[in-house]
């Protein structure tokens, strides 16, 4: 438990929340990806209000990448509501650990859930391969458009 805590207070102090974000940020850094931590939001509503999402990483090609250790019911709910509000938005899930399970007394797991709602995810690490994806038209401008970013 010690060691979790000194990894988390280690990335608090380099601007992240979590050691997973701080290990993804300097995997991104190694692969020479100019991806910007937190950099975008983009608005969402939840019934009764309009919230703001924002995702850990928007990478060059328009793919958005979200960190998630914990994984609760909230966030489970959050990303289902944008993924129906923003259909065209390429948002991939990087868990700390895909088999865990999204609550006690549910066999369903992280990757399982993510799997049934049509999303990409990896483990602690994004792929090479969603690093090297070109840009493709269709995503960037669902990207710009959510994100509000001018071309």
């Amino acid at each position: 438990m010690a060691r979790r805590s000194s990894i988390r207070e280690a990335a608090r102090h380099l601007g992240f929340r979590s050691g997973l974000e701080a290990t993804v940020a300097r995997f991104l850094e190694a692969q020479e990806v100019p991806a910007e931590y937190e950099k975008n939001k983009l608005k969402y509503e939840v019934p009764a209000r309009v919230a703001t999402y924002t995702p850990d990483w928007l990478l060059p090609n328009g793919i958005v990448i979200e960190t998630k250790g914990l994984f609760n019911t909230a966030d489970r709910q959050k990303h289902l509501l944008i993924k129906n509000q923003h259909p065209d938005l390429e948002l991939r899930f990087v868990f700390s650990r895909v088999k865990t399970r999204i609550s006690k007394i549910s066999k369903t797991t992280y990757g399982d859930w993510a799997k049934h709602h049509g999303f990409q995810f990896a483990e602690e690490k994004p792929p090479i391969a969603w690093l090297n994806e070109p840009p493709n038209p269709h995503r960037m401008a669902a990207a710009r458009a959510a994100f509000g970013i001018k071309s």
